[in-house]
């Protein structure tokens, strides 16, 4: 008996049980470390050139070994500005990978819970809130940012290539949030996270 299988979104989708010829190898290139393709670039099967882009851009904004942010608190920034577009997808996701990263289960619960009520300001200071203020203000109202706004993510520390890392995660979610609320792209059984049992040196700082 064929199994009943629920859409993982609203349009047609190609499984990598069926796929063939490049999209074949596409899959085969963005698997994640679990064996297993993420939904969201499932949901692009019909265009499988823009899942071999994605992924490429996902990995150099999020898995770039020369970042100088912290790879957890670019996680974070993932985080938050997918709360602010309201994907729960991403937010399972890329909650689990900060999560995996900062290896301390009670901050990463706190971390998240001030996420879901906008308040990081209430555990977040100095360099790091200002980045994630500049994250909301870029994704909420992109086109009231301004030059002040850099120079203030300077005043409270941030070199450029901080801030361009920033600018970069957040563009990056913005457009993936948009792909996955756009499309209706569903969690369903798939896999939580990047990482599964790899282990990580990443700083906390």
């Amino acid at each position: 008996m064929e199994r009943n299988i629920p859409p993982i979104c609203w349009i047609e989708t190609v499984s990598p049980e069926t796929a063939e010829g490049e999209l074949k190898n596409i899959y085969h290139q963005v698997a994640a470390p679990k064996g297993n393709v993420h939904y969201l670039y499932q949901a692009q099967s019909l265009c499988p050139k823009s899942i071999q882009g994605h992924d490429t851009l996902y990995k150099s904004v999020l898995h770039d070994s020369e970042s100088i942010t912290p790879m957890w608190f670019l996680e974070a920034v993932s985080v938050y500005t997918s709360e602010l577009n309201g994907c729960n997808y991403a937010i399972m996701h890329h909650g689990a990978n900060m999560s995996h990263l900062l290896n301390d289960v009670e901050k990463s619960k706190k971390i998240l819970d001030v996420f879901h009520a906008d308040t990081p300001e209430s555990f977040f200071e100095g360099k790091k809130l200002a980045l994630l203020n500049y994250a909301r203000k870029l994704t909420l109202s992109p086109g009231e940012i301004a030059q002040i706004d850099v120079e203030h993510l300077r005043a409270r520390g941030a070199v450029d290539k901080e801030i361009l890392e920033i600018n970069q995660v957040v563009a990056c979610f913005n457009f993936s949030t948009r792909v996955l609320n756009g499309l209706g792209v569903s969690l369903g059984s798939e896999p939580v996270g990047f990482y599964g049992s790899i282990e990580t040196t990443d700083s906390q700082d």
